[in-house]
């Protein structure tokens, strides 16, 4: 059974089975945990108690942040009632809850009514929740009173949790065995009489990756526009990829000593060490454009497209980006930074590219690329509070990170940088000025309604929250996790993990937008190596993009002045950068250059037809140059020290 698509999963298991292991896998890419733990300290002086209870505070990252219910096991409802839709809540576990639920100095209390009001809990829970439990149905019955009081308390609350949970799996052995899935408790079966639907009028139900996991879409292509020859993109769901096997040479899944950091949960810090492209290949490339047999002068500025792609395949022949995958970043920004937006419309946009629909997701059907939707914590008012807490910064930037591995693990050879929320312009802009020195009014661009209006008041609404931010942080460090945590917010700090991510995998990136802008400035901190795997393809006529851009050093491609969105102006211009890297490979060397004589294989000298030739007195008899001899200077130089060994004549004497 699959994983896809749940938001709150019970995770049981025996004794030692890899219950507690396999919990924290499912929300090792979530940005936000919160881990309950609810096992009480026990006896001080047993010592293999407290051994278990620290190797599992061992496992815990730093960004977790950690709450308990051991003194009173109703605090667990108030937990999973408080938790926010950006976070996941990890329990482990339920049977240390039920413990000190049958605490004597909790009684008397209702078991009972406990159980079932967690339960609710978890049906109205607006976050991801995973809880852990000990599966005590397969033991024996216990002798004593108590053994046999705790495995009927848990068995019964192990029986409420898992009728609430969208999913269950039992862990045996450290094997995952699905027993109740997603797709089995949403898809009700069809009646024996009911007819199947024609094929005309498909429905399909897509998932997207979140900060947390995948939530289930549905949606019904009938209700749509009729559109049949575009094929929808990929909307990818957001699992651990299996560890690859790259072919030798494969220069798209080569391995970077900067991967371990993820993986054993070191934290991202500045000043990394993260690979460079191929300073060789690039300049070959471009070289060997000279001598391609087009009838014209070249490619013009996009031989700089073929220069990039040579640099960061390793290769003077590149190859067209095959496996193309676009992440759409979705994360709003509060206060004055959104002023001018209509409310939920950042929302909409991402669920249209979750069902396949919009801009975005039909250039991306177009250009045959898959489309993830990834939903970031939202930011807090820069003007009045920092935008995310540390922990979260620490969180989004190791999320980045996993979305670019696990896109170099897929095979994607180019990644494509787009967002969608509301308040993302103004965020940029105090990026830039706190990174560049801009000023906010310069690199704000004016604010346009739906109905094509200039709204003045909404860009000096803008205006005064990036400046009123920037006084609030005047006193502060400017270091990148500092500024992502008090100015840029989750979408700029986790695109600020794909780009470094990316290339610490030696995967490119097309930017588009303020937001993958922002994130190249804050990312110099981290890694300078970032943006050497970056591409621009059109400024888009915003003045951060413009901005940013020079300071990166990243010309812009075009300048055609586009505005459909993050992520869809680099699709439109995603086929002409395909075809000039198609054409360049293709092509053959000019004939003059391909270093062959003009001479007959009999080795007869060519005829020729021209009567010029015939003519003694318009011809050389011998155009080969002889090789380079020293003149023999005629007498002593200014630095000889030697006599004239030729005879004086009078000529030279007078």
């Amino acid at each position: 059974m699959s994983v896809d698509g749940w938001n709150t999963v019970l995770v049981l298991g025996g004794i030692r089975s890899g219950k507690s292991e396999f919990a924290e896998s499912l929300v090792t890419d979530a940005p936000v945990v919160r881990y309950v733990a609810t096992a009480p300290e026990g006896d001080p002086e047993d010592t293999e108690w407290a051994t278990r209870l620290a190797a599992h505070r061992a496992r815990r990252p730093g960004s977790w942040t950690t709450e308990e219910t051991t003194e009173d096991p109703r605090r667990l409802a108030d937990v999973l009632a408080s938790a926010e839709t950006n976070e996941t809540v990890l329990v482990d576990d339920l049977g240390g809850w039920v413990t000190v639920l049958l605490d004597p100095d909790h009684q008397p209390a209702d078991d009972v009514a406990t159980i079932a009001e967690l339960a609710e809990a978890i049906r109205g829970c607006a976050a991801r929740v995973v809880l852990v439990s000990p599966e005590v149905g397969l033991s024996l019955v216990p002798t004593t009173p108590l053994g046999r009081a705790f495995t009927d308390a848990l068995g019964a609350a192990n029986r409420a949790v898992a009728d609430a949970c969208d999913a269950v799996v039992l862990v045996v052995a450290g094997q995952p065995v699905w027993l109740k899935s997603v797709a089995a408790a949403t898809e009700p079966a069809a009646p024996a009489t009911e007819p199947a639907a024609p094929a005309t009028e498909p429905a399909a139900t897509v998932t997207t990756a979140t900060a947390a996991g995948t939530a289930p879409v549905a949606a019904s292509l009938a209700d749509t526009e009729p559109t049949p020859e575009v094929q929808l993109p990929d909307v990818l769901t957001h699992t651990p990829p299996a560890t690859p096997t790259p072919e030798p040479g494969d220069a798209w899944a080569a391995p970077t000593m900067a991967l371990p950091m993820v993986a054993t949960g070191l934290v991202i810090q500045p000043g990394m060490e993260l690979p460079m492209p191929d300073e060789y290949a690039g300049p070959q490339a471009v070289d060997r454009l000279a001598t391609l047999d087009v009838p014209g002068a070249g490619l013009g500025v996009l031989d700089r497209v073929v220069g990039f792609a040579a640099a960061t395949q390793g290769t003077s022949t590149p190859a067209a980006w095959g496996s193309v995958r676009v992440l759409l970043l979705h994360g709003d920004h509060a206060g004055g930074a959104s002023a001018g937006t209509v409310a939920g419309e950042s929302a909409r946009r991402a669920a249209q590219a979750r069902a396949g629909q919009g801009a975005l997701a039909r250039l991306a059907a177009e250009s045959g690329a898959s489309l993830q939707v990834v939903d970031t914590p939202a930011a807090a008012p820069i003007e009045d509070q920092p935008a995310l807490t540390p922990e979260q910064v620490e969180s989004a930037l190791r999320y980045g990170w996993r979305l670019a591995e696990q896109a170099a693990d897929a095979g994607v050879q180019l990644l494509v940088l787009g967002a969608c929320g509301a308040g993302t312009e103004a965020a940029a802009a105090a990026v830039l000025a706190a990174t560049a020195g801009a000023e906010p009014p310069a690199v704000l661009g004016r604010v346009i309604t739906d109905s094509g209006e200039i709204d003045d008041a909404a860009w000096m609404t803008r205006c005064a929250a990036v400046r009123d931010a920037l006084h609030r942080t005047r006193r502060s460090s400017r270091g990148a996790k500092d500024i992502l945590a008090e100015l840029g917010g989750g979408d700029v700090a986790v695109a600020t993990g794909v780009l470094l991510g990316a290339t610490a995998r030696r995967v490119p990136v097309l930017l588009d937008g303020p937001v993958g802008l922002a994130a190249g400035m804050v990312s110099r901190d981290l890694a300078g190596q970032a943006r050497h795997w970056c591409l621009l393809a059109d400024h888009g006529g915003h003045p951060a993009v413009r901005l940013a851009a020079d300071v990166l050093g990243l010309t812009p491609l075009l300048d055609l002045r586009l505005d459909l969105g993050e992520g869809a102006n680099a699709l439109v211009a995603l086929p002409l950068l395909r075809s000039v890297l198609a054409l360049a490979a293709a092509l053959p060397v000019h004939p003059s250059l391909a270093g062959g004589d003009d001479t007959d294989p009999a080795g007869d000298e060519p005829e020729s037809t021209d009567p010029s030739y015939a003519d003694p007195d318009l011809t050389e008899p011998d155009v080969t140059e002889p090789d380079f001899a020293e003149p023999v200077p005629a007498g002593p130089g200014p630095a000889s020290t030697g006599t004239d060994e030729q005879p004086a004549s009078g000529l030279r004497a007078g």
